[in-house]
């Protein structure tokens, strides 16, 4: 712990520094990723260990501490009401985004095997009947198969940064599997809300309105994502007041990892440790 470096603006993540060994990091976003960047490292991401390690900072101040931006983890939530009482919580707005995104591409995913097992039934038949098989070609060239593999990128990207051959991909895409463009839309009028809302209020309003086209759509992972923002709406909103990211948090972690690889790996984490505080602390 390093007391001294606690700011009015934190971010609380986990990170594994070998294998499956998991460490919270409390960090300062004051400090930029530099040096007094570090607030605590404590092993493990069980709330009430991290609770109490934190309990050890004096109350004066931990109360000091205005905003703590995290992901949608219910274990850090805790971490952060028990241990900074009077922070504002601001669920990540890129963690909220990625489930929707995640809703997405497992439809796509679906699609994809069903249409992979239609292509190993076509095989089979052609086999039975002794004739060479020759899978349908789409208008941009690809199979069913290729197309659903191929149009992974192209569902994370807005419309408007779709290169030519994403574009013609796409209209191939939502051709055949309309499900999917419909799913691409809530997708990207989540991401949408963020991008284009700054009163709070408004964001609820729209939040609400997405609700409602979610509901109307009827696809199972799009209602779990629905009802995950739902569980978290108020310390989502909270981005609205300041519009904070956890993106502090997630660089941090990928500075770890590099010093990490630059090392070939953690041997000795009391040694790895040491030379991490050393510098971020």
């Amino acid at each position: 712990m390093f007391p001294q470096n606690i700011g009015s603006h934190l971010s609380i993540d986990e990170t594994a520094l070998t294998y499956d060994e998991l460490y919270t990091i409390i960090t300062n976003k004051a400090a930029k990723g530099k040096k007094g960047a570090l607030v605590a490292i404590v092993k493990g991401t069980k709330a009430e260990d991290v609770i109490e390690v934190l309990k050890q900072i004096k109350e004066r101040l931990r109360n000091k501490v205005q905003e703590v931006t995290l992901d949608m983890a219910a274990n850090m939530e805790l971490i952060v009401r028990r241990s900074f009482p009077k922070a504002a919580i601001v669920t990540d707005r890129f963690h909220v985004q990625k489930l929707a995104s995640e809703a997405l591409q497992d439809m796509r995913i679906a699609y994809r095997w069903q249409a992979i097992d239609q292509e190993n039934q076509e095989i089979e038949f052609s086999k039975e009947n002794k004739k060479s098989y020759k899978p349908l070609v789409l208008g941009n060239g690809d199979t069913h198969k290729q197309l659903l593999a191929r149009s992974r990128y192209l569902l994370f990207k807005a419309e408007s940064k779709w290169t030519p051959t994403q574009r013609i991909r796409a209209e191939v895409l939502f051709n055949y599997y309309p499900n999917l463009e419909t799913a691409y839309k809530l997708s990207m009028q989540l991401k949408g809300i963020y991008e284009h809302t700054k009163d709070k209020t408004l964001a609820l309003t729209r939040l609400a309105k997405w609700y409602e086209v979610v509901e109307q759509s009827g696809f199972k992972t799009f209602n779990t994502v629905k009802r995950s923002i739902a569980a978290h709406y108020q310390t989502i909103l909270n981005y609205f007041d300041n519009r904070s990211t956890n993106a502090s948090a997630e660089s941090f972690n990928a500075k770890i990892k590099a010093f990490r690889t630059i090392l070939r790996g953690v041997k000795c984490i009391p040694y790895f440790l040491f030379r991490l505080t050393n510098i971020y602390a």
